[in-house]
């Protein structure tokens, strides 16, 4: 069965050609790490570089030529399949769709007292910053990038420091197609220089971040104090799943750890709160245990693997203090919570039983590939400790009941439900939080409001106008 993102569970496709898997890159084929600014490659003014890591390997990473190499995988250690079906694709319909829109955003002409008329135009808002995220470096600018664009804007990006190798590649492309000179700029660099720069500078109209829930409050407060500029947040979450016992059970498995697990756990869409109604509760364990025995984890550019290295070292000892964490507070480690190997950043696919309310495992986000698995008796109590976090990012209902999905879905806060399927994202559907986890909507008609200004015309009709 193929998943809802045109992948199996586990990462791997089904029903396609073989497909001519990357060699390693070599350091000699390298070349775009310049800032990228007015279609001219710059060097930094103060002389300061910073190095990229391969996560799989730990060896650095200097520059990417225009090749047929797709170096999300390269860049930030995930499954080779996973950027190519998931992210590529995701980012191509992304850029498609709001093409699209280009010539069709307009504004209405409305009725009011007589004698006259009002219109209404949507404008550009100006220069927009893009602070991208390491998880999904090209996929998250294409997000910014493309309803900017579509509405008018220019865009300034700075991608995650981590992960800058896409982010620059797609500025050798926006050369080589002849876009104007300024209309995308790319400056790779740190958050507290670069970022921050973007979120206090008074030139720039709009700022849309993803990343932290931390990090964005500092950019909504530069935004405020500088010139109030218009903040687009897409921030952490702490998302809840409710298992009903009248759900399709190994459906219910797959795509939970489908959710649980995707690109080693660093998703803001991880289901990381997995309530399970009581009656199933031991079952639903122990096939968890069964399906993430199947996860291989090794090479991103193996077409076996299906889970790669975490992104860093910082990251790696983040997820770990976390799992030590759940041991300690009385959460039962039913499989995996330990390191692969001693010198690099994989992580075992980890299932935690028996895990309550007050762990730091069920308030934080782990942000690695740690899945908690709570049990609950009655529909109201789940709804209620579902919507008892910070966060309210997505959430997930299975149940072969309709009404029921229905009726929770309404109650859940959060700016995405899904029924029955997980990280079903589709470019024309709305993307974003409530609490914490944001402001603003990205994807879909919803994301073109972000990137434009509404200007009221009011004519007052005479007999010669």
């Amino acid at each position: 069965r193929m998943a809802q993102n045109g992948t199996t569970e586990n990462g791997m496709a089904e029903g396609i050609p073989a497909l001519p898997f990357p060699q390693p890159i070599k350091i000699q084929e390298i070349r775009c790490t310049k800032i990228f600014i007015n279609n001219e490659w710059h060097t930094s003014s103060r002389g300061g570089t910073f190095p990229t890591f391969n996560p799989a390997t730990g060896v650095k990473i200097c520059d990417v030529e225009e090749a047929d190499k797709t170096l999300e995988t390269l860049d930030t250690g995930k499954p080779f399949l996973q950027s190519f079906f998931i992210d590529l694709d995701g980012s191509i319909k992304t850029l498609r769709y709001y093409a699209g829109w280009a010539d069709k955003i307009q504004g209405k002409s409305l009725p009011v007292d007589e004698s006259f008329v009002c219109l209404t135009k949507h404008e550009p808002v100006g220069v927009c910053g893009a602070i991208i995220p390491w998880n999904f470096p090209l996929l998250m600018l294409t997000w910014k990038l493309a309803p900017a664009l579509s509405c008018g804007n220019t865009v300034v990006i700075k991608p995650a420091e981590q992960t800058p190798l896409t982010a620059l590649h797609i500025g050798s492309l926006i050369k080589e197609v002849g876009f104007p000179p300024g209309v995308v700029n790319i400056v790779p660099g740190f958050g507290p220089t670069a970022g921050a720069a973007i979120a206090s500078h008074m030139d720039i109209d709009k700022v849309a971040f993803t990343g932290s829930t931390e990090v964005g409050q500092l950019i909504k407060e530069a935004a405020a104090k500088s010139n109030l500029k218009r903040v687009t947040l897409e921030l952490g979450g702490k998302n809840p799943c409710i298992v009903f016992a009248d759900c399709d059970l190994q459906m219910a498995v797959k795509e939970t750890q489908k959710g649980a697990f995707y690109n080693q756990g660093q998703c803001c869409t991880a289901a990381s709160r997995v309530f399970v109604e009581e009656s199933i509760y031991e079952e639903f364990v122990r096939c968890s245990v069964e399906n993430a025995k199947k996860i291989v984890i090794g090479d991103p550019l193996d077409p076996q693997t299906s889970q790669g290295p975490q992104i860093d070292h910082q990251q790696f000892v983040k997820i770990m203090d976390l799992i030590e964490s759940g041991k300690k507070e009385g959460a039962r480690l039913e499989y995996g919570g330990t390191a692969v190997g001693e010198k690099n950043l994989f992580i075992q696919p980890t299932i935690f039983s028996g895990v309550k309310d007050h762990m730091r495992i069920a308030k934080e986000e782990v942000f690695g590939p740690v899945q908690c698995i709570l049990s609950f008796k009655s529909q109201q109590e789940v709804i209620e400790r579902a919507n008892s976090s910070q966060y309210g990012l997505v959430s997930a209902i299975f149940t072969t009941s309709m009404d029921r999905a229905l009726s929770v879905s309404a109650s859940l806060e959060t700016g995405t439900v899904w029924i029955n399927c997980y990280n079903a994202l589709h470019t024309q559907a709305p993307f974003g939080g409530y609490k914490m986890s944001g402001n603003g909507r990205e994807l879909g008609e919803y994301a073109l409001a972000e990137y434009t200004e509404v200007k009221a015309v009011t004519i007052k009709l005479s007999e010669t106008l």
